[in-house]
């Protein structure tokens, strides 16, 4: 059973703040498919986009003119970007004169290895054992995932053994305040939450909550918005002063929420957010629905920002750190 605290069958006045928590377990969890595995089915449609393109190109059996163009081709059309397709050109020529590649496996491997070395600074796995409560606040526009990556977040830090405290911090809309109330049962942990009223609030009672119970982790939900809409923009930053104000050392980490579908629209909303927010890590969602991963690439080169989590799948378990190696493994399986 959900419980919120509030008087029978009254709904909170407007403005009230209410809690959520949750008194019984939910169903058992169905059996346990490994990370790897449900990384390389994530990543079924980019690497046939990418992948499988390359291996046909690599056929050939050595780097000339030809397949370097052929390749330029494939990699911007898969959303690498001019400058990260540039490095990985530059970089396979250097290394196919350096170690005289001649098998499609040899070049294939070069590939595979400048893509890792493009990739592996963004791997930087979040450390959440410097503060209590550990703030975290996400923000993205509608759509991308947020709210949903919060309730994978919650469970892989509880899987940690943390405690974890949610603060619906989308007073805009309801149903955005519903989903993370289901997060929460279905997770067993707390949420802050406003019928409506000012997002800061929410998340600034949030954080009194979780010191005065020692809890571990808050995570901060926030409206999604367009970074177009100034106004919204402006709000959002509001969140982070108070946030602030209620922990001088917070927020801890500022996730922005990427939906891997949009491609390189990704660049402006990560270059807009951070101008608003100073975001310090990136969650890439959705990359089962798209042929579009290699905007990590793109990333890695033009808004280097660490990719703290990337989500494969619809399952709470589907939200896990990024590993440089893995998903590039991934791509070229």
């Amino acid at each position: 059973m959900f419980t919120i605290f509030r008087k029978k069958d009254q709904p909170a006045p407007q403005g009230e703040t209410v809690e959520t928590s949750t008194v019984t377990p939910t169903a058992a969890t169905p059996p346990v498919v490994s990370w790897r595995e449900r990384l390389f089915g994530g990543l079924a449609r980019t690497r046939a986009q990418l992948g499988g393109r390359m291996k046909a190109l690599f056929s050939r059996g050595k780097v000339d003119d030809e397949l370097l163009e052929a390749l330029e081709e494939l990699l911007l059309t898969s959303d690498v970007g001019i400058e990260a397709t540039r490095f990985l050109l530059d970089n396979l020529k250097a290394r196919a004169k350096k170690e005289k590649l001649e098998t499609p496996e040899a070049i294939q491997s070069a590939l595979a290895a400048a893509l890792t070395e493009l990739l592996a600074p963004l791997e930087q796995p979040l450390d959440v054992s410097q503060h209590q409560p550990y703030i975290i606040m996400l923000a993205g526009v509608n759509g991308a995932g947020k709210t949903t990556s919060i309730g994978k977040l919650a469970r892989y830090f509880q899987a940690q053994g943390k405690s974890v405290l949610l603060a619906a911090g989308d007073t805009f809309r309801a149903a955005a305040r519903e989903q993370l109330i289901a997060w929460g049962e279905r997770n067993h942990v707390a949420v802050i939450a406003q019928e409506s009223g000012d997002p800061a609030a929410v998340v600034f009672d949030a954080i009194h909550a979780a010191r005065a119970r020692k809890i571990d982790i808050v995570l901060a939900d926030t409206a999604g918005r367009l970074p177009t809409q100034l106004n919204l923009m402006e709000e959002i930053a509001k969140v982070r002063r108070v946030i602030q104000k209620a922990e001088a050392s917070g927020p801890h980490e500022v996730l922005l929420v990427l939906d891997a579908n949009i491609g390189q629209n990704a660049l402006a909303q990560v270059k807009a957010f951070d101008q608003a927010i100073h975001v310090t890590g990136l969650v890439l969602t959705k990359l089962d629905g798209t042929a579009r991963g290699g905007v990590i690439a793109a990333i890695a080169r033009q808004c280097p920002k660490p990719i703290r989590f990337i989500g494969v799948g619809e399952g709470i378990d589907d939200l896990r750190p990024f590993v440089a190696k893995d998903f590039v493994d991934a791509l070229f399986a």
